[in-house]
């Protein structure tokens, strides 16, 4: 029984297609890439950092896809156009579905491959981390998109 990825998977998908409808819904496309004073980071940003850490925590680290993963650059790089931006929302679809259709139920009670914090997680907290983490970012494009529009 797959119950619980077929969940996280759907999870996965579901906020991945509405960080491409938030990243095209910018009325003007050079918006993505501005800091608002008391605002960390772009919404453009934001977008780079959930793809490169799904990417490589799910894909490569689970999925063994050989991504390789530059943190630096998914905070640093700007003006990516949004059509590259989009591709790289659909790649981390492919790497999330690939991945998460190769598990088991019971692999989420194995300890994740990487220790994270200081400590040894299981793949399930992992993941559940990482659905936590994509939102709270869609979260951030949303409120950084809707800031910037009006």
């Amino acid at each position: 029984m797959r119950a619980m990825l077929t969940s996280l998977s759907e999870i996965f998908l579901r906020d991945l297609d509405a960080l491409a409808k938030e990243i095209q819904a910018y009325q003007d496309e050079d918006k993505i890439w501005i800091v608002p004073p008391g605002v960390l980071n772009s919404g453009g940003n934001l977008a780079l950092h959930i793809c490169g850490n799904l990417r490589h925590f799910v894909g490569s680290v689970l999925g063994d896809t050989g991504y390789i993963r530059d943190r630096d650059a998914e905070f640093n790089d700007s003006n990516v156009p949004v059509s590259e931006i989009i591709n790289n929302i659909s790649e981390t679809k492919m790497a999330i579905a690939n991945t998460l259709e190769k598990l088991t139920d019971s692999d989420l009670g194995n300890n994740f491959p990487v220790e994270m914090w200081g400590r040894t997680i299981t793949t399930g907290f992992m993941l559940t981390h990482l659905s936590a983490h994509l939102s709270w970012h869609l979260g951030q494009i949303n409120y950084h998109r809707r800031m910037l529009d009006n």
